[in-house]
């Protein structure tokens, strides 16, 4: 990724560039950290909803993710993968917690049991 105020400088050079990814959100600096969120379930009903992922790290500091706009299917021993992106950046991952709700007000509470998760930046692939 560049930064949105040098992109030009960096990409112009290039001629004619295969991809350019930004990075942008709504909110001042205008910047957005996406992850890939890779979730296999072991519950044996499938579950339809939304992940909003929270990080946290060693100092305590915490970024929550926005919610998607639109639902997961989680199937048993299935792997989804999820498009997340918080607004600040977190170096050091100390924990990270999943939060699953299918914005349902009425009818019973259902738990999304997982099995495996890997959390990938995709701005620091390396991380």
């Amino acid at each position: 990724g560049y930064h949105a105020d040098r992109w030009k400088k960096m990409l112009i050079p290039y001629r004619s560039p295969k991809r350019a990814y930004f990075d942008t959100s709504d909110k001042d600096p205008f910047c957005m950290y996406n992850y890939l969120l890779d979730i296999t379930t072991w519950n044996k009903s499938i579950r339809r909803g939304f992940i909003k992922v929270k990080l946290i790290d060693y100092a305590g500091n915490t970024v929550e993710s926005q919610m998607n706009s639109e639902a997961s299917t989680f199937q048993q021993y299935k792997r989804v993968k999820i498009l997340t992106g918080f607004h600040q950046d977190i170096e050091k991952i100390a924990k990270i917690s999943l939060t699953f709700s299918t914005k349902n007000l009425i009818g019973p509470k259902h738990k999304l049991r997982i099995l495996q998760m890997k959390l990938k930046s995709l701005n620091n692939p390396k991380r």
